[in-house]
């Protein structure tokens, strides 16, 4: 079986599966929890029946039929908790029918792993769908919670009416339902948009539970009347009048087999002659009947610690009985969930993979469809509100004074380099000192701005360009110096602006690959005269296809890379230069949007697994990468090693099933592109590539992850 998080895409489906599960109810349904969405984070999750990953060939889970389970869920991040049921009365696994309690204690297997994995949860609460509302009474859920040592943190007392075995209603409450008659309460029901009515009833129940008991509704009138208006037939108001006046009422929710009482209130009118036991004793004997159980809602106060004896001993007078809503905390022990099942799952199994970006992706939902939907259901798709916004969000966020959001990043350090030649007058040929061991689109920027680029060798401790090599490769027609921030760490920039600065050079960055990191304080992106950024979709900072821009606080600069990159113009149809066209879509600026607040806590994460790697990889044939004094100026795009037979290495991880990438196979000036550099010799560069190996470092890995990846790495051998 296959665990999928839930998107606005399988919405259909979901609600379907709900229709026909075990033990789904109308509040399980999205309508009702998408409802809350502005409250909670989503993290609920489907389980397909098979092993095979979701995609376009299955239509987006468009058939119900592969589907053995839903869980509804929200996800707590200061807590790094998973909430079973937050905005809902209850919120367990919901299943098919025909489900085993062996099927189940799999499916809670891999739902509690998945959270674990993917979301870095260290505890799951979760609250069991009462019995009352299955098909079939089961406890399976509750034998894989034990089996996952949960352990029960919380208990709710709910009175449920047996409507198929009623017990017999006590002489009191017929006594007081007489009473009411006699007084000239009669039952009403609020029909459907009466919002009128919804209201006056509102206004007693706030009156009702902050006089007796210091608390308001969960839901405000506003919510409710769109829950109402939502759901007309499963949500309904039943009422007690005296002549025209409102003196008790209920909301009541509907579903297959239960009529679950959510809000009751009695003014003191009705409390004095009845107008409750009148109301109740409608609902069992006349109204629901066909019901299976009525359940008359919780009587505990105080966050359920206390119970209110009274309350609990008039809804017994007609005839329930008390159910349980216990809610459990399960600590997530990963060596107890590889083994609850039985069966203990085999994590050399599982591929490691180097970066998971549907997974990431996934982690956003439903933030980026509903941001996605807004850009359609704007219908502007370029240079529209979303590039503003994100342009004002990241430049305030690197620091510098202009963000202009452009293609991508190749595209970003063309347009700062064809800028600069327009501004400063560099001629075609002028040269610009860059490092030999970048990736190759840094060099293709220079040569389609029409500038020569000068390869300088990297320092061998940080693989990033050296400063001591700039005088060497400075001639009369050096007009910049492009520095790479490569893997992630920020190149020593005090000396490159110092040199700069002597000989009058512009310098320009690439920060592709630096996404948020920080030199003396400052982020990167605002260490010299313009920066250019990549937001592919691996970066840490990746949008959902190519993205990049430009930031400087050059205003000048700012408004010329502007306009080259919308062909040359600012206003429509007049053209000032000869520009390109380089443009952000708003679909790619609102995902970014969306994910530029967790960069931090995400880059944080990466150096927590680079510390881990660091202090745990003891292998000699390893080398790992120098960690600077201060690591704010890393953000470990790249954990990036070197071995002697760097392919064997791959090879072997590969085996044991932990993915790697190469960061670069081959040189810049090795390239058939730059065939007239190709007799060249660039040593170090030569040597970095030859020997790198990039092991996974996305923020999603979890510490088990990283420890069987080091675990393989220190029993690697090379035979001589």
């Amino acid at each position: 079986m296959t665990v999928v998080p839930y998107s606005i895409n399988y919405r259909k489906t979901w609600d379907e599966f709900v229709k026909i599960s075990k033990n789904g109810t109308f509040l399980i349904q999205r309508g009702f929890m998408d409802y809350h969405a502005s409250r909670f984070l989503d993290c609920s999750v489907l389980v397909l029946d098979g092993s095979g990953i979701m995609d376009e060939e299955r239509s987006a889970l468009q058939d119900v039929e592969s589907v053995k389970a839903v869980l509804p869920a929200n996800w707590v991040e200061e807590e790094h908790c998973v909430y079973s049921h937050q905005g809902l009365t209850y919120g367990g696994l919901v299943v098919r029918e025909d489900v085993t309690q062996k099927e189940m204690l799999d499916m809670m297997q891999q739902i509690f792993l998945y959270y674990e994995n993917y979301l870095r949860a260290v505890k799951v609460v979760y609250k069991p769908i009462p019995y009352i509302y299955s098909a079939y009474p089961s406890g399976e859920d509750l034998y894989a919670l034990f089996r996952a040592g949960g352990q029960l943190c919380r208990r709710l007392v709910s009175t449920v009416v047996d409507q198929r075995h009623p017990l017999r209603i006590r002489t009191l409450r017929l006594r007081q339902s007489r009473k009411a008659v006699d007084h000239g309460f009669y039952i009403d029901r609020m029909i459907e948009g009466e919002w009128d009515t919804l209201a006056e009833f509102w206004s007693l129940l706030e009156y009702v539970l902050m006089k007796f008991h210091n608390a308001r509704p969960v839901h405000t009138l506003e919510e409710m009347q769109l829950l109402m208006g939502r759901f007309p037939k499963e949500i309904r108001l039943y009422l007690v009048r005296s002549e025209n006046r409102i003196v008790a009422g209920t909301v009541v929710f509907e579903s297959k087999q239960v009529a679950h009482v959510q809000y009751i209130a009695a003014g003191e009118e009705g409390r004095e002659f009845g107008a409750l036991d009148l109301l109740f004793r409608h609902l069992i004997n006349e109204r629901y009947k066909q019901m299976e159980y009525i359940d008359f809602g919780t009587s505990n106060e105080q966050g359920g610690y206390v119970l209110n004896e009274g309350l609990i001993f008039q809804k017994e007078g007609f005839g329930g009985r008390a159910v349980c809503y216990d809610t459990y905390e399960v600590r997530l022990n990963h060596n107890i969930l590889l083994q609850m099942s039985g069966d203990t799952v085999h994590e050399d199994a599982e591929r490691i993979k180097y970066l998971d970006l549907k997974s990431i992706t996934h982690t956003y939902q439903p933030m980026i469809t509903d941001a996605m939907r807004e850009v359609v259901e704007r219908g502007w798709f370029l240079l529209g509100e979303e590039n503003k916004a994100f342009e004002k969000d990241f430049s305030a966020y690197v620091g510098a004074e202009h963000c202009v959001a452009v293609g991508n990043g190749l595209e970003a350090l063309l347009l700062i380099l064809s800028a600069y030649r327009h501004i400063c007058g560099w001629e075609e040929g002028d040269e610009v000192i860059v490092p030999s061991n970048t990736y190759i689109a840094t060099i293709l920027a220079i040569s389609h701005a029409g500038l020569r680029p000068i390869l300088v060798e990297p320092s061998m401790t940080t693989y990033l360009i050296d400063p001591a090599r700039l005088a060497s490769a400075l001639t009369s027609r050096t007009r910049a110096v492009l520095p790479v921030h490569l893997y992630g760490r920020v190149c020593n920039m005090d000396a490159i602006n110092a040199f700069a600065k002597e000989h009058g050079l512009k310098v320009v960055d690439d920060v592709a690959q630096a996404h948020g990191a920080m030199y003396h304080d400052v982020r990167a992106g605002n260490l010299c005269d313009a920066s250019a950024f990549s937001f592919y979709p691996g970066k840490n900072l990746g949008a959902l296809g190519d993205a990049g821009c430009v930031t400087t606080n050059d205003p000048q600069l700012a408004s010329l890379v502007r306009m080259m990159a919308n062909y040359g113009s600012n206003v429509k149809y007049i053209n000032e230069v000869k520009g390109y066209n380089s443009r952000m879509d708003e679909v790619q600026a609102a995902v970014l949007r969306v994910k530029l607040p967790m960069l931090d806590a995400e880059n944080e994460r990466r150096r927590q697994i680079a510390k881990m790697y660091d202090n745990g990889i003891q292998n000699p044939l390893i080398t790992k990468p120098n960690i600077p004094a201060d690591i704010r100026e890393h953000v470990f795009h790249v954990y990036a090693v070197r071995c002697p037979d760097r392919n064997k290495l791959q090879d072997y991880l590969s085996d044991k099933g932990i993915q790697t990438m190469i960061h670069y196979p081959i040189p810049p000036h090795r390239q058939a592109a730059y065939k007239e550099w190709n007799n060249e010799s660039y040593p170090i560069s030569e040597r970095i590539h030859r020997e790198e190996l990039s092991l996974p470092i996305s923020h999603q890995l979890t510490d088990t992850e990283v420890q069987r990846i080091i675990k393989a790495l220190n029993e690697f051998v090379l035979e001589v």
